[in-house]
């Protein structure tokens, strides 16, 4: 996974403007497959909510060289898969069945830092807000090595190794493999039926194959047989902008618990905070405030944003190292406040 959220500062031409009135739709069409072309993009799924209700879901392009693109594609969203496992335990802390700051050591200690003592302050809190203290992949780290570089809750940094230490510390206490706990939390309430936490030989017909930034289908598809809590999410526009849409209306939460997912824990960089699974925007007109996510790994770039108070929202998967580019325009046209939520995100 890239840094989170820094997909718009990649670029900073190509901003495509979109005439309003009535012909606005047909105007976005035309200019995403514009982008698609120049970027070299085969595939995009793009799904809108406004007033807390699924608006539209279109899918453009094409699977692979010569295989059209169905409504129903399924992308690979990488760091997306985030904000699904995050929903998962606060649904879990909703019902007093989960802690988010006990230790997470009750339960599980990786043995790379079994006889570090830092090993028994980090909790659920410290990994949703990306304050664990691990580097993204411990294959990063010149150890090679699970390894503490910061105490607990003391700075920032992304870690796909924090939501895996999660994932087990969880397997761990329920005696229930993360498929099954995601399952029965959020995909089966929320009828996300074209989505999964591992490979599934049924979706293969409608995967979106990763290219490159020249357009080659030149990666390998990752068929997961164990589901990472931080990676690999298999999903449709649609599935996903159902989970936004959950999300946007509370998801049933209490009050507090929602209030602590949505506020600004730890800053991440200019305009932009961690708070509990969810990237938070503030500073919008009214006091108003965008959450979302994104997701880049080889041949993927993906996005969510939504604005729980205007209750409108976009998602964006593409099958592209290019994908990013396309963005911006989408985002600016397509969501009340747009053009200001773009230029939060590019630190303006």
């Amino acid at each position: 996974m890239k840094s989170p959220m820094l997909f718009f500062l990649l670029f900073c031409g190509h901003f495509y403007i979109i005439a309003p009135g009535h012909a606005q739709s047909v105007q976005l069409d035309s200019t995403i497959l514009a982008m698609m072309a120049e970027n070299k993009v085969p595939c995009v799924g793009l799904a809108v909510i406004r007033n807390g209700q699924l608006h539209s879901v279109k899918v453009y392009g094409e699977l692979a060289k010569g295989i059209k693109a169905p409504k129903n594609a399924v992308f690979n969203v990488a760091s997306m898969t985030k904000p699904v496992v995050a929903m998962l335990v606060l649904r879990l802390a909703n019902t007093n069945k989960w802690n988010l700051d006990e230790p997470l050591s009750n339960y599980f200690t990786d043995p790379d830092v079994r006889d570090d003592p830092r090993s028994k302050n980090l909790t659920t809190r410290h990994v949703l807000t990306h304050q664990s203290g691990f580097v993204n992949w411990r294959w990063l780290h010149p150890s090679k090595k699970l390894t503490f570089d910061a105490d607990p809750g003391t700075r920032f940094g992304y870690s796909g190794e924090g939501f895996e230490y999660l994932r087990k510390a969880l397997e761990k206490k329920f005696n229930k493999p993360l498929t099954r706990l995601v399952q029965e939390e959020i995909f089966g309430p929320l009828h996300m039926t074209d989505s999964r936490l591992t490979w599934d030989a049924s979706l293969e017909s409608r995967y979106a194959q990763n290219h490159d930034g020249d357009g080659k289908a030149s990666y390998e598809t990752v068929k997961a047989t164990t589901a990472n809590a931080a990676d690999d999410l298999l999903t449709t526009a649609k599935d996903y902008a159902l989970f936004c849409i959950a999300v946007v209306k509370g998801f049933g939460l209490k009050k507090e618990i929602y209030a602590d997912m949505v506020n600004p824990q730890v800053l991440m960089r200019k305009n932009m905070f961690m708070g509990l699974g969810w990237q938070v925007i503030p500073g919008l007109p009214g006091g108003g405030y965008v959450l979302g996510h994104d997701g880049g790994d080889e041949g993927v770039n993906t996005i969510a944003l939504f604005n729980p108070s205007a209750k409108d929202g976009i998602v964006i998967l593409t099958n592209s190292d290019n994908g990013f580019a396309i963005a911006p325009a989408i985002v600016s046209q397509s969501m009340l406040n747009g053009k200001q939520i773009v230029e939060k995100i590019m630190g303006q």
